[in-house]
C-alpha cells in the first residue's frame, strides 16, 4: 500500500475531521443543525467516542481508497477527482458502524486487538453510537455536492447509499440466522448471495460512489458496482481462510467456529464429506458453549484442513479476484486508473 501513501493520508485527514475530538461549532451545525444551549460536549462523547475509538485502531482502508481510485476511471487523465476524498467517510463510517453491530450480534469480545466497543462502552451505548454513524455517512454526500456544485448527484448518491445499506442488513440477517441454527447449513449459492449483500455491498458502494464523483454515468457505476461486489466476496472468503489458519488480525484463530459461522471452507468441506455434518455441527455447539479455548475449535479446523477445503476455498477466491480484475481492464481503457485499482486488489 506504500504507493498509495499520499492518498491514504488525505483519507485519514477527512475521516479525522468528520469525527473530530473538539466538536467545533461548524461540525455540530453540519450534523445537528441547532442544539439547545444546555447540550455540551460531554453529551456528545458517548455518541462519538465508540466510533472514533474503533476508527483510530486503523484497518486496511481499502474501501475508501478504492472509492478515490475509482473516480479516476472517469477523469481525462486517470487522476482521481480531488473532491472524491470528501466521500470517503460514506464507506468507512458504514463499515465501522457495521463492525460495532456485528461484534454485538456475534458476542465477539475483541476487535482489532482491543476490547470490542460494546465491552468498553456497554451494549446500549455501542448500538446507539454505531446507528448514529450510519446517518453521519450521509453528511459526506452533502459536503461533496456542496463543494463540487454537482447537485444533480445528491439524490442519486443518497438513493445508492440507502439501497446498499438495506442490502447490507439483508446479508447480515441471513448470516445471523445461519449462526443460530446448527441443524442446517446454506448451500454455496446462498452463501455467495449473503456475502454479496453483507460484504460485497460496501465494495460496490465504494466503486459506484467514486465513479460518479469522477463524472461517470449511472450505467458505468452500476457495472463497476457489480464487479466490485464480486471482489467483496473474494475478500470475505480470504478472511474465512485466515480465520481458520493464522487467525484474523486482533482476533484468535477459529473464532468463526465459536460464533457459529458457516464459512466457505466449512461449506466446501461438507460438500466433499457430507458424512461429517453431525461431527462438524457438534464441534460448533461445543465451541459455542466452551469458548475460543475449547478443544473443539482445533479439532474442527483439523477436520477441515484434512479434506483440502481450505485450498479449495483459496482457489475459488483467486479465480473470483482474477475474473473481476480482468473485467475492470476490459471495461475501462484508462490505463493509469485501471492499473492503480488492479494493483490495489492484487495486493489484498
Amino acid at each position: 500500500m506504500k504507493q498509495y501513501t499520499e492518498y491514504l493520508k488525505k483519507i485519514e485527514d477527512v475521516l479525522s475531521k468528520s469525527l473530530p475530538e473538539n466538536y467545533e461549532p461548524n461540525w455540530k451545525k453540519s450534523l445537528f443543525a441547532s442544539l439547545p444551549d444546555c447540550i455540551s460536549n460531554k453529551h456528545l462523547e458517548p455518541l462519538v467516542l465508540p466510533c472514533r475509538n474503533l476508527l483510530s485502531l486503523g484497518g486496511k482502508r481499502w474501501r475508501p481508497l478504492f472509492l478515490v481510485l475509482a473516480s479516476g476511471l472517469a477523469t481525462n487523465d486517470g487522476t482521481p477527482e480531488e473532491n472524491s476524498f470528501l466521500l470517503t467517510p460514506v464507506v468507512e463510517f458504514v463499515h465501522t458502524a457495521s463492525l460495532i453491530h456485528d461484534d454485538i450480534e456475534d458476542n465477539a469480545d475483541m476487535r482489532r486487538g482491543k476490547p470490542a466497543a460494546h465491552i468498553t462502552h456497554g451494549i446500549d451505548t455501542a448500538i446507539n453510537s454505531a446507528s448514529w454513524l450510519y446517518f453521519v455517512a450521509f453528511d459526506a454526500i452533502n459536503k461533496f455536492c456542496y463543494a463540487t456544485q454537482k447537485n444533480h448527484l445528491h439524490p442519486i448518491m443518497h438513493n445508492l447509499l440507502t439501497t446498499e445499506l438495506r442490502r447490507l442488513h439483508l446479508g447480515q440477517a441471513m448470516d445471523i440466522e445461519w449462526h443460530k441454527n446448527n441443524k442446517t447449513v446454506p448451500n454455496s449459492n446462498e452463501y455467495m448471495a449473503m456475502v454479496k449483500m453483507k460484504t460485497g455491498t460496501l465494495a460496490s458502494l465504494a466503486g459506484q460512489m467514486g465513479l460518479l464523483a469522477g463524472g461517470g454515468t449511472k450505467e458505468e457505476a452500476t457495472t463497476l458496482g457489480k464487479i466490485a461486489s464480486d471482489l467483496g466476496v473474494t475478500f470475505q472468503i480470504q478472511d474465512d481462510i485466515i480465520n481458520l489458519t493464522t487467525g484474523n488480525k486482533g482476533k484468535k484463530r477459529g473464532d468463526d467456529i465459536v460464533e457459529g459461522k458457516k464459512s466457505m471452507p466449512v461449506l466446501l468441506h461438507l460438500q466433499k464429506t457430507p458424512n461429517d455434518f453431525d461431527k462438524v455441527m457438534n464441534y460448533f455447539e461445543i465451541a459455542q458453549k466452551e469458548g475460543i479455548d475449547s478443544q473443539a475449535v482445533e479439532k474442527c479446523i483439523a477436520l477441515i484442513e484434512k479434506s483440502g477445503a481450505l485450498e479449495d476455498a483459496a482457489q475459488m477466491a483467486n479465480k473470483l479476484k482474477a475474473n473481476a480484475i480482468a473485467q475492470i481492464k476490459n471495461n475501462w481503457q484508462n490505463e493509469k486508473s485501471t492499473k492503480a485499482i488492479c494493483t490495489l486488489f492484487e495486493k489484498l
